[in-house]
């Protein structure tokens, strides 16, 4: 029961470090713990960390940190790179050397042994895939094609010029301060790739999410039927039963079989514990990405119509408000009314309520087909383009 315990606060715990770090921001957990085990995790502990690293070995040592923060957050970098090729390696090695002795087994074929390795060189393909493919970098050669490809909705996006790179910005490009160029399409800069995401490599980083994704999916199944395997061979339920005298059902037997995995196979079960926690990752990750897809929009734009949004909202409260008090000083100098009944007035709306009401216009958003096949099928990389590229040079 002990062991029982153990895995389920550690489950918890760990939904709860995840949900935290992906969701906290989110309106509906706001002035709840989660919004402030957020901010713990994303701002407040490396706060503390300076505070404490200032306190005891002063200003330099704090410069030091922040240069190093510079060079890691704020300028191209592989360290992010090595690190994720380290993890990688360092998990298919330790799955490797713990499982393949029992592979083949009572469920597993011996040929997942090449599936697995087949499966971790596909992803690191699309790691180097969307790591070094150009994200749309938008020059003086192409920006004609670029702003013909995307339309100004003079809401988000407006005609202006590039103060950096002193070319015409077209319509969902950014300028990104890390890697000091335009690019079109602009979602983010992902320090895991040292790269942008952006017009032309937003189709190889879906499918890096999605591959990994499946990968540490497998990883899970594999090694459960690996352990399921070691089970039915060594007939640890018939040997719990006849000679220990344990009774033949779950709730019996689940206690005493965990805690023999975790005495026996606990490499395997961390191994299965921190891809069921990868997977979640980027399961949530991917779907967010998906979505943004699925709607023609980019990180960068979901930003800017948040920020338009709220200035739309604030504008028509404002207007509300004025109106509401125009028609109270109004209704102060004419005849005076009899009082409404309390349950009318209790069940009037605001005017500010209806202020609420703002629409988001995407004109990117063309349906969910067409949404999806411009990030398989950029428009960069499509004959039109090159045309309209020869017809203005």
């Amino acid at each position: 029961m002990d062991v029982q315990w153990l895995l389920i606060i550690h489950g918890l715990l760990t939904l709860l470090v995840v949900v935290s770090f992906l969701c906290g921001q989110w309106p509906i957990f706001e002035g709840t713990p989660i919004q402030r085990i957020h901010y713990f995790l994303t701002f407040g502990a490396y706060d503390y960390f300076l505070r404490f690293v200032g306190s005891v070995f002063g200003e330099k040592a704090i410069n030091a940190i922040l240069s190093v923060e510079y060079f890691c957050c704020d300028r191209p970098n592989p360290v992010l790179q090595i690190i994720y090729l380290a993890i990688i390696g360092i998990t298919y090695y330790f799955i490797a050397k713990s499982s393949f002795s029992y592979i083949p087994g009572y469920y597993l074929s011996g040929f997942h042994r090449y599936t697995s390795l087949l499966g971790v060189g596909i992803g690191v393909f699309f790691f180097l895939l969307t790591s070094f493919a150009d994200p749309g970098t938008v020059k003086a050669e192409n920006v004609s094609q670029y702003q013909s490809a995307y339309p100004y909705d003079n809401i988000i996006y407006t005609e202006k010029e590039c103060s950096t790179c002193k070319i015409p910005k077209p319509a969902r490009s950014k300028h990104c301060s890390i890697c000091n160029r335009c690019v079109a399409r602009f979602d983010h800069h992902c320090g895991w790739m040292n790269n942008c995401i952006g017009e032309r490599n937003t189709r190889y980083f879906m499918a890096f999410l999605l591959w990994h994704l499946f990968l540490c999916l497998y990883g899970i199944v594999a090694l459960g039927f690996v352990l399921a395997g070691r089970l039915k061979e060594l007939r640890v339920v018939y040997i719990l039963t006849v000679y220990y005298g344990i009774e033949n059902s779950f709730r019996k037997l689940a206690p005493h079989v965990v805690q023999w995995l975790l005495g026996s196979y606990n490499t395997q079960i961390l191994l299965m514990v921190f891809l069921a926690v990868v997977s979640l990752l980027l399961a949530s990750f991917f779907g967010y990405h998906a979505n943004l897809c699925r709607t023609n929009t980019t990180t960068n734009e979901t930003v800017k119509w948040q920020d338009h949004m709220n200035w739309l909202r604030k504008v028509n409260e404002a207007r509300a408000s004025a109106a509401a008090l125009k028609a109270s000083i109004n209704g102060m100098s004419s005849e005076r009314k009899p009082p409404d009944s309390k349950w009318k007035t209790f069940f009037r709306r605001s005017p500010l309520e209806d202020s609420g009401a703002v629409v988001k216009n995407n004109i990117y958003d063309k349906g969910i087909l067409h949404n999806v096949w411009e990030v398989i099928s950029p428009p960069s990389t499509r004959r039109s383009f090159l045309r309209t590229k020869s017809k203005s040079s």
